[in-house]
């Protein structure tokens, strides 16, 4: 059995802009996809901590070091420049492996510039 689990989290990202008229997807800057183990192409679950919207996405990776979270397409409507989002990671990995794993979490500043990495996170 598979389960599908979180690896990797971006914590209160600040969108940088929503684009309407694009195809779909949200573009991540490149520093942040590999601190927190994220890929293109990755399905990534985003909550609008403005409004409590939720989408379900691909990754598409964007330029290294500008800080870029761009809602692309349908979600442009519920994400907007300046909103602080959640971006969470999935994977499916088998049940034994998801019980020994915990996410990466990046936080990040107002700029989604990384402030702090925290491998195999748990809450306390």
């Amino acid at each position: 059995m598979l389960v599908n689990v979180c690896i990797g989290k971006l914590h209160r990202a600040t969108v940088t802009d929503a684009d309407l008229n694009y195809v779909g997807s949200i573009t991540i800057d490149e520093a942040l996809l590999e601190a927190a183990g994220l890929v293109p192409g990755q399905m990534v679950q985003i909550t609008n901590v403005s409004n409590a919207a939720l989408w379900r996405t691909y990754i598409v990776k964007g330029e290294k070091g500008k800080g870029e979270i761009i809602l692309n397409g349908p979600p442009a409507r519920l994400f907007q420049k300046g909103d602080k989002v959640i971006i969470l990671g999935e994977a499916w990995v088998s049940a034994e492996d998801a019980a020994k794993m915990s996410p990466t979490v990046v936080f990040m500043d107002d700029q989604n510039k990384i402030t702090e990495v925290k491998k195999g996170w748990r809450p306390q």
